[in-house]
């Protein structure tokens, strides 16, 4: 049993068995997440549960990046990810698959060549529409890191959703990846990717709270958990100062 639904049952048999006064949630989830804590006025007994508040900016990170480059996919699954799991209440992440193609319209619908082939096309779509049908980055992501570990991207997707995002019907990613919508959604990453400043001259790009450099991108391949703990100016979290945590993504 996890240790914030032991909080919520503690909190449930305080309040006499009853969902707290103007709760509409169960008993259950009041620890689930810091929006239902606050709308149920237990934000201090979930605190040591959850999420806690955060006294400073998140330390921004996007990654400009190519669904099969062998270099995107190493930084993606050795130290995004598991920064992300460790860090993710004092980080926010963009993730843009596109990086070194090329588009084109063609009687008003657009067209686009990969660096890596077809394959890295449908596996941008891919991911793209993933993002745009899951929302929420803490469901997708794990889809992708499920995808971009595997040994054939585009052929794991019905294995990733299985695991990490079962409720989600594959049929509704395939008519994005294949349809309207996901050329749109491509074309706009490709905008995203024309609009870098400085531009882009290699993949994976990386961005740290809004720039790039040489410096930053190089650390942040290197040893991305200790840049995000050094970065983030509020209450370090527990993994930060946890060296042994600390020293796995050095």
């Amino acid at each position: 049993m996890s240790r914030w639904l032991l909080a919520a049952l503690a909190l449930w048999a305080v309040s006499g068995g009853d969902s707290l006064p103007a709760c509409n949630y169960p008993p259950r989830l009041l620890c689930s997440s810091w929006k239902i804590a606050v709308a149920c006025q237990v934000e201090k007994q979930c605190t040591n549960f959850y999420h806690r508040p955060q006294a400073a900016d998140p330390v921004s990170l996007s990654l400009y990046y190519e669904s099969l480059c062998p270099a995107c996919r190493g930084f993606l699954v050795t130290q995004l990810f598991p920064t992300w799991v460790m860090l993710n209440d004092i980080m926010n992440i963009t993730l843009v698959p596109y990086g070194n193609a090329q588009e084109k319209n063609v009687s008003g619908k657009w067209q686009f060549e990969c660096q890596h082939g077809e394959p890295e096309c449908k596996g941008n779509m891919i991911e793209t529409c993933l993002m745009y049908q899951l929302k929420d980055f803490d469901r997708f992501f794990p889809v992708i890191f499920c995808m971009e570990s595997a040994g054939s991207v585009v052929e794991n997707l019905a294995a990733c959703l299985q695991v990490y995002a079962p409720a989600t019907q594959l049929a509704e990613i395939t008519a994005c990846v294949t349809g309207d919508l996901g050329n749109k959604l491509m074309h706009h990453n490709a905008q995203l990717t024309d609009a870098l400043n400085p531009p882009h001259n290699y993949v994976p790009w990386i961005l740290v709270n809004g720039k790039h450099t040489d410096a930053l991108q190089e650390r942040a391949q290197s040893a991305l958990f200790k840049m995000v703990c050094e970065m983030y100016t509020g209450e370090k979290p527990d993994a930060c100062k946890d060296g042994g945590a600390e020293s796995q993504f050095l």
